[in-house]
């Protein structure tokens, strides 16, 4: 493929920059490089998948047009960065909007996949995708009988018979969530482990989560995240090293717990332990949460609440906790 200025090789002769391209430049490049490395296949109006050939893990990713040129700096699918860091393989299934990736084409494509034998030429499989991505990862998982799953706020399904519970994508009532493909949790039956990673305080994801209850799967709480919790998952620099575990087979509740204490430096989730804190006047725990932090970072908002708190225990309004010894 010819450079211009907007792009460059990586060592592994993978382009990592497609920024600043429009829209319609971009998916051309995008194709023009998986076609150098691997293969693409237009999967009909709103669909296609790029596929780079490389090792023997295979990362097998959803992602949106919006979502890859918005949250990348590169304008690259969220895989590029394990298959640069690895070499894994890739294949990357991508959708123009959120499509729960529900079309009679994707059906094909997997169905084509599964007859070629595809997914039979790797060591391992894993699948990955945050919320209607998440969806797909989970129910398309199925085409690779023993593979990994790691989905971030999934849904189950948005039949509304069964979901109707959930007001967040009226747009989908007419879409079909019943036939291939269809229930995500049912899907994963096949799979040898999946991880659903959800926020419980997100009502709605919390209810989704729980109709994913299976032996061979493990629902992971991430309390005070929010409901972009691949953002902060990413923020905190922890999205990777979960994929890369669950890549050689390493991957427990245990070691998600481990890499999950980056939350204690993670801003956004201390803010929201605070508001919570502050919101059911538990002002004892709130200094000790903003002690904690200030002792540990420059937190000017915490030491604010710190200096408020300090002032209100002054005026008897609670009993504070005992100092810190020196």
């Amino acid at each position: 493929m010819t450079q211009d200025n907007d792009t460059q090789d990586d060592e592994n002769g993978i382009e990592t920059s497609l920024a600043d391209l429009s829209k319609a430049e971009w998916r051309q490049a995008l194709i023009a490089q998986a076609e150098a490395h691997g293969m693409s296949q237009e999967l009909g109006k709103r669909h296609f998948a790029t596929f780079i050939d490389q090792k023997a893990t295979l990362l097998v990713t959803f992602e949106t047009i919006q979502g890859i040129r918005a949250l990348s700096e590169t304008a690259q699918p969220f895989g590029f960065d394990m298959v640069k860091a690895q070499g894994w393989s890739h294949l990357c299934l991508i959708s123009d909007g959120d499509t729960w990736f529900r079309d009679e084409e994707v059906y094909a494509f997997f169905d084509q996949l599964i007859d070629d034998g595809f997914f039979e030429d790797f060591d391992r499989v894993l699948f990955y995708g945050a919320g209607p991505c998440g969806y797909a990862a989970t129910t398309y998982s199925v085409a690779s009988p023993g593979a990994t799953v790691i989905a971030v706020q999934p849904q189950a399904t948005l039949e509304p018979r069964m979901t109707e519970w959930d007001d967040r994508f009226s747009e989908m009532r007419r879409t079909d969530f019943t036939s291939r493909y269809g229930y995500a949790p049912d899907m994963l039956d096949a799979a040898a482990h999946a991880f659903i990673l959800y926020d419980p305080r997100q009502t709605l994801d919390a209810m989704h989560a729980t109709l994913f209850a299976r032996t061979n799967v493990s629902r992971l709480r991430l309390p005070f995240m929010g409901g972009a919790l691949q953002t902060q998952l990413i923020e905190m620099k922890i999205l990777y090293r979960l994929l890369s575990l669950a890549g050689a087979d390493k991957l427990t509740e245990r070691e998600f717990h481990r890499l999950y204490r980056a939350r204690r430096d993670h801003g956004s989730y201390l803010r929201n332990l605070m508001a919570h804190l502050d919101q059911n006047e538990r002002f004892y725990l709130t200094m000790l949460l903003c002690r904690n932090v200030t002792s540990r970072m420059r937190a000017r908002r915490f030491r604010r609440r710190l200096d408020q708190l300090e002032h209100q225990a002054q005026e008897g309004l609670f009993r504070p906790p005992p100092p810190v010894a020196e």
